[in-house]
């Protein structure tokens, strides 16, 4: 990747083809231009040219589990090997099933949660407990187990046994022989759909009862099993590659940037001056948006990224695209999970004017070191200057103003007030005799 893989400060629509730029920087040209100009600042770089230490820690694998080993112990033989502090996985896979297991190391598992709940697709065997009449009845009764379905969590599940909805998008059988009462299909489905309880409905629906034989998973959220597919052996080599020869290339090809995670979301592209306020947790306004995408609409989930393809935070926005389009100031987005490390960029906030001017008066003594208000302070500042007294001051004289209105209900509600304190003292009195009863009571059953 060459080292211009940049959103420039330009309004010009630029003549290179950027449908061959990597990850969140693909078809930038085709991304609505809010503001042509920001200051570029040299901090971060692009997800593929970060140096090796950041590149691993901030990186995803796409593992082929193998099968017996439950998707746990394989996570943490893989963070043994690796030696880094965290990793996590993208949805459990019982210990006999294969495929697909996105693996998130350290930063990257920050977006775990989002890759669990993404949709899954799987290849499964089913095994038929008796010959079919014809051959197309297993295809008939996967059309028609698609959509919403009720499910049960089997037997062998290490969940509560508890009835739910899951559902089925698509399913295409592949392949049925039924000499061997054997069929082999492929299922699009939501995330804890189980496929095993799938299996046991075809039986069913059938007539003739069934199981699941084999089950492999090749799609699992934004990565299937042509997406860099890597087992635990390059897992291992790769390492032993870097700590032998200090060769980082092969350890670079089995881990990828997190960004390939978030290719799906709709982008909004952030100035540099902003990106760490972002990172702070600060809700992005207009004046830090450079470009965005078509069809946001309110409340998607969008991911906001640098000028030089870093996935910032993944937010929710608070305005459509027809808003960003038009409005002058504004929310344009809340943060929702940030990714990226604080202080990777510097801080560009409290550089306003008046932010400046109120730092030179308290270098000139002129506010306190709070900056408050003291003696020297100029006129000029007091009056835009509120402070907690002053607005307790201003809701005080309010509250003078209807001061005779309260009196007169106070004043007709007083023989009400009394009449309720006797009531009060009546009402302890009985709660110490009865007390004096069950002690008299306690003391009898005792004699």
């Amino acid at each position: 990747m060459s080292d211009e893989h940049f959103i420039k400060p330009e309004n010009v629509v630029p003549s290179t083809d950027t449908s061959e730029w990597p990850l969140l920087l693909k078809n930038y040209d085709k991304l609505l231009v809010r503001s042509g100009h920001y200051t570029p600042i040299p901090n971060g770089a692009s997800p593929l040219k970060r140096d090796l230490k950041s590149y691993v820690s901030s990186g995803v694998i796409n593992l082929d589990k193998p099968s017996n080993p439950s998707s746990h112990e394989v996570v943490a033989w893989i963070k043994r090997i690796l030696r880094c502090e965290k990793t996590g996985h993208s949805g459990t896979l019982d210990p006999k099933v294969t495929g697909c297991l996105i693996v998130c190391i350290d930063r990257a598992t920050r977006l775990v949660k989002s890759q669990q709940g993404a949709g899954k697709e799987y290849v499964c065997i089913v095994r038929l407990h008796d010959a079919l009449k014809d051959e197309k009845e297993l295809g008939r009764a996967l059309e028609n187990l698609t959509g919403a379905l009720f499910q049960r969590p089997p037997l062998i599940s290490a969940v509560k046994r508890q009835l739910r909805v899951r559902t089925i998008y698509d399913s295409n059988l592949i392949e049925f022989d039924n000499k061997r009462n054997l069929g082999v299909f492929w299922a699009s489905c939501e995330a804890g759909t189980y496929m095993r309880t799938l299996c046991v409905h075809l039986g069913m629906l059938l007539g003739v009862g069934g199981h699941m034989q084999e089950l492999r998973r090749v799609r699992s959220g934004a990565l299937s099993e042509n997406d860099n597919l890597v087992t635990l052996h390059d897992v291992l080599d790769a390492q032993w590659v870097y700590d032998n020869t200090r060769d980082e290339s092969y350890l670079r090809k089995i881990i990828q940037p997190l960004e390939t995670l978030l290719v799906g979301y709709k982008r909004i592209v952030v100035k540099d001056s902003a990106v760490n306020a972002v990172c702070y947790g600060a809700k992005l306004m207009i004046p830090g948006l450079l470009r965005y995408e078509e069809g946001i609409e309110l409340y998607d989930e969008v991911v906001l990224i640098t000028t030089k393809g870093e996935a910032i935070a993944v937010a929710i926005a608070q305005m459509s695209t027809v808003d960003l389009a038009t409005c002058d100031h504004g929310v344009v987005a809340k943060v929702k999970r940030c990714i990226m490390e604080r202080d990777l960029y510097p801080r560009r906030w409290g550089l306003g004017p008046v932010a400046q001017k109120k730092k030179q008066l308290k270098a000139d003594g002129k506010l306190d070191k709070y900056g408050r208000v003291n003696e020297n302070t100029p006129e000029d500042w007091k009056k835009g200057y509120v402070t907690l007294e002053t607005a307790e001051a201003s809701t005080s004289a309010t509250e003078k103003q209807q001061a005779p209105l309260i009196q007169e209900i106070v004043k007709t509600e007083e023989p009400k007030i009394k009449s309720k304190a006797k009531d009060g003292d009546d009402a302890e009195e009985e709660k110490k005799d009865k007390k004096k009863r069950r002690i008299r009571r306690k003391r009898r059953k005792k004699g």
